[in-house]
């Protein structure tokens, strides 16, 4: 359910359905990059605009310090950061606290494919000064990913019942 008072919301709720797809697909016991491929798939196919490890800059005190790859930078705007583990720690989470500070975005989600069920966090920093290229998603990429959907969930089915079968 799209809670309105956050940021990109919407766009959030999308990913996390396309992360749900690929672990409903996949199960739980392949390494990241596994994941991170079919959830590619799974984000063009629903119409999502996004790149893929992707050299984002670091600043400390509006200054550029340095650069590091981001799984997924979605919209310019929502950093997705990958782990297929068996358990998320502290040090995960402090991660992507600091990934949002340093990259002076305001949203990031978590996706940990490592367990039985789809694991996922969103992380919210207020008050960051937005990069003028961050857009969220418009009608148009909702339309479309609307248009998609009912093939998608077909795919899946068929995916589940060969995954199971």
């Amino acid at each position: 359910m799209v809670d309105n008072k956050y940021r990109f919301s919407e766009l959030t709720e999308q990913v996390i359905g396309c992360a749900m797809r690929v672990h409903t697909a996949l199960g739980s016991g392949f390494p990241e990059v596994i994941y991170q491929r079919a959830l590619a798939v799974e984000l063009e196919l629903s119409g999502i605009v996004f790149s893929r490890e992707k050299e984002h800059p670091v600043y400390y005190r509006e200054v550029h310090v340095g650069a590091r790859i981001v799984d997924f930078l979605v919209h310019d705007c929502l950093l997705l950061e990958l782990k297929a583990t068996s358990e998320l720690t502290d040090n995960h989470f402090s991660q992507i606290i600091n990934y949002l500070t340093a990259f002076k975005l305001e949203v990031r989600l978590l996706l940990n494919f490592g367990q039985k069920s789809l694991q996922f966090r969103r992380f919210i920093k207020s008050q960051v000064p937005y990069l003028s290229g961050c857009q969220p998603p418009n009608s148009q990429v909702t339309q479309k990913s609307q248009s998609v959907k009912s093939r998608l969930i077909s795919e899946n089915q068929r995916l589940t019942q060969w995954h199971h079968g």
